[in-house]
């Protein structure tokens, strides 16, 4: 691959990755303000299904040492491991950071950043591994405000999850679908050079 085509795919790369960062901090940002205002009870309904289910905006806090802060959530995906709290905070920074370094080594030395699939991919996982590991620092856990309970009652998330989730799968379906190759054909071997004084015959 040209050094331009290996630029382009590094560009998508990193705009994805910095505009779902940007996207999903801001999102947080917004919600938690807007919705933290005592004027507010605490929800939007985005999509309402029934009075009491549908797609929904949540903002949930608690009072720490007298400091009204956002209800995070310290463990994984479902919460999982939250019970644990700081400990459980502390690891799953650990592992966004160790994530996010693979990723962008991934990128520079591997195969992943010649492939638009994979170069999607990476970058929506970065973005949202960067974006989760923020809150683990600054919040001491994952600010979620997505509520979906239409049919089933899924765990609140937000959009740094969407990205995760929408890069794994898209690595699921290259691992399962789609062949392990460069997306450029190679270029044609030049063929051998008659000796001097002879006629190639067309």
């Amino acid at each position: 691959m040209s050094i331009t085509g290996i630029r382009t795919y590094r560009t998508l790369f990193w705009t994805l990755a910095v505009a779902g960062l940007i996207l999903d901090l801001w999102s947080k940002h917004q919600v938690f303000s807007w919705l933290g205002d005592p004027k507010t009870p605490g929800y939007f309904h985005l999509w309402e299904a029934t009075p009491e289910t549908g797609f929904h905006l949540v903002a949930q806090f608690e009072l720490i040492d007298g400091t009204l802060v956002p209800r995070v959530n310290r463990g994984a995906l479902f919460g999982m491991g939250g019970q644990h709290k700081n400990l459980a905070n502390g690891t799953f920074a650990i592992v966004s950071l160790t994530a996010a370094m693979a990723v962008i080594a991934w990128s520079i030395f591997g195969k992943g950043i010649r492939q638009i699939w994979l170069t999607t991919a990476l970058g929506l996982i970065l973005g949202g591994t960067v974006g989760n590991f923020h809150d683990r620092i600054v919040f001491g856990g994952v600010r979620d405000f997505l509520h979906w309970n239409h049919w089933f009652d899924w765990p609140v998330f937000n959009l740094a999850d969407c990205w995760l989730v929408t890069g794994a799968v898209m690595l699921l379906v290259q691992s399962l679908f789609m062949p392990d190759h460069a997306t450029e054909s190679p270029e044609p071997t030049p063929g051998p050079t008659p000796p001097v004084g002879e006629s190639v015959v067309a």
